[in-house]
């Protein structure tokens, strides 16, 4: 089993604690069936240059939370996609999850790196962090960059979905000046971020899913968790029927155990 990344430093008061979602994406990631998918569609080539297959991959977590799920593909980047040399980049609406995010993904790297000298041996063979965005979603990236999409949305359903996050929200400064009772309900506020999903709780995911035609390189893919209550069948069912697109169940939690029962789907584009 591969070590999960260091999230001690992370103060869960407004992000959302690694739990069963976080650890079955880690658990699916590392699974010896998508390891090989992955490596076969990431793979280096041997032969004459082609900078569509030799490109280094850049992997995208969107709502990041503590950052486990990047931090674990980061410093596992050989075993799962049997490369080292991978970008990766988060983005969240909470701007303390960006921060946790870039230190866990960061200490992440580092730990592994000591542990493997061919990678001290050759620094142009590592993974990078490039930075962890405070925005919504995808919509601060370039359209058709991102190889491989990683999101564990907030998959509960609520009666309401909470607003976005506003910069003044989201700056230290003003947080500090609160008084317990004021900070008490904006770390609620930020927490509820990490689970309501809205009706059928599938409100910000429908966004997501709305965005990866667009988001998605040529070879890219995306995984998306889901739970029960969201139905999964009925969201593969959907996906397909775009034209030219597959969905397939890529890990579940093998509970059963009413709607919490949870799926990761991957989706890419036929025939790439």
């Amino acid at each position: 089993m591969l070590p999960t990344p260091d999230t001690s430093h992370v103060s869960f008061d407004t992000i959302y604690e690694p739990s069963e979602d976080s650890y079955l994406f880690l658990d699916t990631l590392s699974s010896a069936s998508e390891s090989k998918w992955l490596s076969e569609r990431f793979q280096k080539s041997s032969g004459p240059s082609d900078n569509s297959i030799n490109a280094v991959p850049l992997v995208v977590e969107t709502g990041t939370g503590s950052g486990v799920v990047l931090g674990f593909v980061a410093a596992h980047s050989q075993q799962i996609f049997g490369r080292q040399d991978i970008l990766t980049l988060g983005t969240d609406v909470n701007r303390n999850a960006c921060i946790a995010t870039g230190k866990t993904v960061s200490t992440a790297i580092q730990s592994i790196q000591h542990k493997q000298e061919n990678t001290e041996n050759n620094p142009n063979l590592q993974t990078v962090h490039i930075s962890s965005i405070t925005a919504d979603l995808c919509t601060s990236l370039r359209p058709g960059s991102v190889d491989v999409l990683l999101f564990n949305p907030p998959y509960v359903p609520s009666e309401d979905l909470p607003r976005l996050p506003t910069a003044a929200e989201n700056d230290p400064a003003v947080a500090q000046a609160m008084s317990r009772s004021a900070r008490f309900e904006s770390d609620s506020y930020f927490l509820s971020l990490t689970y309501a999903g809205g009706v059928d709780g599938m409100e910000t995911t429908n966004r997501l899913l709305d965005a990866i035609p667009g988001i998605l390189s040529a070879r890219g893919v995306a995984y998306v968790l889901l739970c029960k209550q969201n139905r999964p069948d009925e969201v593969m069912t959907r996906i397909r029927e775009w034209g030219g697109w597959c969905a397939e169940n890529a890990g579940s939690s093998g509970m059963q155990a009413g709607w919490e029962k949870l799926v990761i789907v991957r989706i890419w584009r036929e025939g790439n």
